[in-house]
């Protein structure tokens, strides 16, 4: 009936949400997928352009940031039949090393805590390169003057690394946290959604997922619409507290 002509419930599905206890499975599996996808994938691309940046040889540097980007460009179902094809105990990758070296094959996309570690390589192996374009380029902008100077001084590659070329990139690197730790409630749908199975659901259903089977599959779009707004209001907050948090530690606030 529209939105004027419907009847207004209030905030009648915010408490079915909020008394629902799987909710609260979802939204714990959520934040710990998002947390370890930080702690894991925040740093690598920081470490990778520091290592690149290290490259002595142009023409090396530029093959290994082009293959390093292709990942990004793939789409989450193709890299989840990538990752099918490596890790399955009968026809994969994992099965034929099983076989020649007479382990006792798994279903590693059945265990939780392998889901998690595939969950996490995968990320980091698509992600990696691309996510490393703004930290390379933030170290171009570095001035030069400082190495020579540092190199006159007798600082040498690693030396000039940690008190010039990490320090000069701190601004970056903690307005890129503050961003992340708003998408944290995000878990990444597609990598999940082509990879889960039944078999992990306890572990690898998050929000996300959780709204499409009760929003899109079972049509009950009231209430996965409560789901999706409380999901965007924690973000903010969470946004606003890291925010506030890195500017009281280091200065370099995003606004």
């Amino acid at each position: 009936m529209g939105i004027f002509g419907s009847p207004w419930v209030g905030f009648k599905y915010f408490h079915q949400m909020f008394e629902m206890k799987y909710f609260w499975t979802v939204t714990g599996n959520t934040v710990k997928i998002s947390l370890l996808k930080i702690l894991v994938g925040f740093p690598t691309p920081i470490i990778f352009a520091l290592l690149l940046n290290e490259l002595v040889s142009n023409k090396f540097k530029r093959i290994v940031q082009t293959i390093s980007y292709l990942p990004h460009f793939l789409s989450w179902i193709i890299v989840a039949g990538l990752i099918f094809q490596l890790v399955s105990p009968s026809y994969g990758l994992y099965g034929l090393l099983a076989d020649t070296f007479s382990w006792k094959p798994q279903v590693l996309l059945g265990d939780s805590k392998s889901f998690l570690q595939i969950l996490l390589v995968s990320n980091v192996w698509k992600e990696i390169g691309y996510s490393s374009i703004i930290y390379l380029a933030a170290i171009a902008g570095i001035n030069t003057d400082m190495y020579e100077s540092a190199t006159i001084d007798g600082a040498g590659r690693f030396k000039q690394c940690l008190y010039i070329t990490i320090p000069s990139i701190l601004p970056t690197i903690a307005m890129l946290f503050v961003l992340g730790l708003g998408g944290i409630l995000d878990g990444g749908f597609d990598q999940i959604f082509n990879l889960y199975n039944s078999m992990v659901m306890p572990t690898a259903d998050i929000i996300d997922t959780f709204v499409y089977r009760v929003g899109l599959v079972e049509m009950q779009y009231s209430f996965s619409t409560a789901v999706g707004i409380a999901k965007s209001v924690i973000a903010l907050i969470l946004v606003l507290a890291a925010n506030w948090i890195v500017g009281k530690l280091s200065n370099y606030t995003v606004f």
